[in-house]
């Protein structure tokens, strides 16, 4: 389970709730341009764009689940179970990559979507595991600048890339179903609505709201996919840092998971367990976790970007109060 949004305001701004029924052992992570990316299958990247994100260390690598580079190119990486495929045979015409590294790869060495592009043409994922501890998860993937945003889809039937026009992403079904499946909410507005029942009943609403009667609101992915668009398409906010940072939270708490709401069939409760924000124009990354809700952020561009080290920021969960007396 997630949620992503790319949202365009005065910058661009890309996040995600992070929704899993255990805790991610993370950290904000900044990959320096020259720390290297070493890759299975092919060559290092030894330089490479600088970039920041949610992380899990493991053997001295940044797992990134998103990042944004320096350049304010977005990747996050969304839950895509039975849907997801990866080719156990190598191409030897093409870049085999495993899904572990897609975000460095594309991150480190994209500075664009129509980058993105080219490169994907190149690229062929391939099924290996970062360690026995440690195998793939099954994913999809969100890229965005501030132009376009893209879905990455690798099942069975091969690798596809969606332009995504709504600016969001969840989970399963596959996002050509969560596109056609907006069609069943074409009624939806943020106005008043019209008295479309009939004229014989002079019926008007009672109060606000009444436009969004049939937003889903329960937790599924499609229903979240819905509700997120919706909302995204048409927020209205300062563009202003302070106000499209907050903006943009308020959107993923409309989606967000209280712990207790939704149970797996393994009697394990999924959870919103992080959301971020991140300003891809200034590489800043706000975020908050479940336990807590106040934000921490981390500027990229006060470390050294040339440096060949990670900085790496351990999460804050105990709840932050801003006591005034």
């Amino acid at each position: 389970m997630c949620t992503s949004i790319a949202m365009k305001t005065g910058d661009f701004y890309f996040g995600r709730n992070m929704d899993l029924e255990y805790e991610l052992n993370g950290s904000v992570v900044i990959a320096p341009r020259n720390f290297p990316f070493i890759f299975r299958r092919t060559s290092p990247l030894k330089h490479h764009f600088a970039m920041i994100g949610m992380a899990v260390m493991a053997q001295g690598v940044p797992l990134y689940a998103e990042a944004v580079n320096e350049k304010g190119l977005c990747m996050a990486g969304l839950n895509f179970p039975d849907n997801a495929y990866y080719s156990p045979q190598e191409d030897p015409d093409k870049i085999n990559i495993s899904p572990f590294e897609l975000i460095h790869w594309i991150l480190g060495k994209c500075g664009s979507i129509a980058e993105v592009r080219e490169l994907i043409k190149q690229t062929h994922l391939v099924n290996i595991h970062f360690s026995a501890h440690l195998p793939l998860s099954p994913l999809h993937w969100h890229i965005a600048d501030q132009e376009a945003s893209l879905v990455m889809e690798n099942t069975r039937d091969g690798l596809f890339l969606y332009d995504n026009p709504v600016g969001v992403l969840t989970n399963n079904p596959g996002f050509h179903f969560q596109m056609t499946n907006l069609c069943q909410y074409l009624n939806l507005t943020t106005g008043c609505p019209a008295n479309c029942f009939s004229e014989k009943a002079k019926i008007k609403p009672f109060g606000m709201g009444f436009g969004c009667i049939g937003l889903p609101g329960d937790f599924s992915p499609a229903s979240r996919f819905v509700k997120t668009g919706f909302l995204a398409l048409n927020s209205v906010c300062p563009e202003n840092e302070q106000g499209s940072v907050s903006q943009l939270f308020h959107l993923l708490d409309a989606v967000a998971m209280p712990r207790g709401s939704v149970l797996t069939p393994e009697d394990q409760y999924d959870t919103t367990i992080y959301s971020c924000c991140i300003n891809a124009s200034k590489g800043l990354y706000y975020y908050k976790t479940y336990a807590n809700n106040q934000l921490t952020a981390v500027d990229m561009n006060r470390e050294n970007l040339n440096s060949c080290s990670l900085k790496i920021y351990p999460l804050i969960r105990c709840q932050q109060v801003a006591w005034m007396n």
